[in-house]
């Protein structure tokens, strides 16, 4: 689902940001690509825009923020079918290619996404696995894969067939860091929370009350408040001399 940016910064980075600016871009990308669909909904500043896979729709996002339109994105969700008079969703066929040592880790992985073990086979010291997992269980994966792995997995995957909806599949595992207030970004305060998790925001960038700037190292969401700063006076604090200590940013 694409909308208009209603956030508390909206307007002040692109140069398109009305629903109608961004109604016509989509329906001029359908003009040259076949791939993409785009619906109205109820309202006239949402729309519903169907492609072919995450990767598709991610590029096309990013040409529009390059463009210079602003826009907000729904999360993700795969095409439900309804056939035999039954909930049926696309499953897909995921390969991963990985140290063997590895495979238990990869395995794991991909069981609590409902992925199925089809086939494996020992190559070398590597471990060729074959899985029939649902597509939305595909979602965030590579990622998760290549952490638990060192960045030694290869993974590919190509749509196979539909089948019955396979059941809820957790999607976070982590709790989320919200900011509790609007302003910049503080190097001080991003120090003293740093043992809460890891953040996506820097010193000096702005934030609005409610925006995720990070997730929590456990699996509950919390309030932090990244605009504190230090407390003068005229007393020597005993952490006075310390070194202020910040992790870089994950960049999505």
């Amino acid at each position: 689902t694409f909308q208009v940016n209603t956030s508390p910064f909206a307007g002040k980075e692109g140069k398109f940001v009305t629903s109608r600016q961004v109604r016509e871009r989509l329906y001029r990308q359908t003009d040259r690509d076949p791939s993409l669909r785009v619906e109205p909904t109820a309202t006239a500043e949402t729309f519903k825009v169907s492609g072919r896979g995450i990767l598709h729709l991610s590029i096309f996002i990013e040409y529009m923020r390059r463009e210079g339109y602003e826009l907000q994105v729904a999360q993700p969700q795969v095409i439900m079918k309804e056939i035999d008079g039954k909930r049926c969703e696309p499953i897909e066929l995921l390969v991963v290619e990985v140290p063997e040592h590895l495979s238990g880790r990869v395995m794991e992985a991909v069981g609590t996404r409902r992925g199925i073990l089809e086939r494996m086979e020992g190559k070398g010291s590597m471990a060729h696995l074959d899985f029939l997992i649902p597509s939305r269980g595909l979602i965030g994966l590579r990622t998760r894969l290549l952490n638990v792995t060192a960045g030694e997995a290869i993974v590919y995957h190509r749509y196979d067939r539909y089948e019955p909806y396979k059941g809820d599949i957790p999607q976070r595992v982590a709790g989320a860091l919200v900011s509790l207030d609007e302003g910049a970004v503080v190097t001080y305060a991003l120090d003293i929370l740093r043992d809460r998790g890891r953040f996506f925001v820097a010193p000096t960038e702005r934030v609005y009350r409610g925006q995720l700037v990070g997730e929590h190292c456990k699996d509950k969401d919390i309030d932090v408040n990244v605009q504190r700063t230090r407390k003068l006076t005229n007393m020597r604090s005993s952490t006075a001399e310390r070194a202020l200590r910040i992790d870089a940013p994950v960049r999505m």
